[in-house]
């Protein structure tokens, strides 16, 4: 004999496996633009040396 459909329950599952899902997406791709962010601030920081105490920060 065949159950019966519980289509609520059923839908209720796909659409709360979907939302888990999605948030793992996000929370993926929000780390890797931390990492971005991360690692850009490191390259444009790598080239400058620390003002040091006493002389001119600006060159011209």
């Amino acid at each position: 004999m065949a159950r019966k459909p519980n289509y609520d329950f059923e839908r209720r599952e796909r659409e709360r496996l979907k939302s888990i899902k999605v948030a793992e997406k996000a929370e993926a791709k929000r780390a890797a633009r931390e990492k971005a962010r991360a690692e850009n601030a490191g390259a444009e920081n790598a080239g400058v040396a620390p003002p040091v105490d006493g002389e001119p920060t600006d060159k011209a």
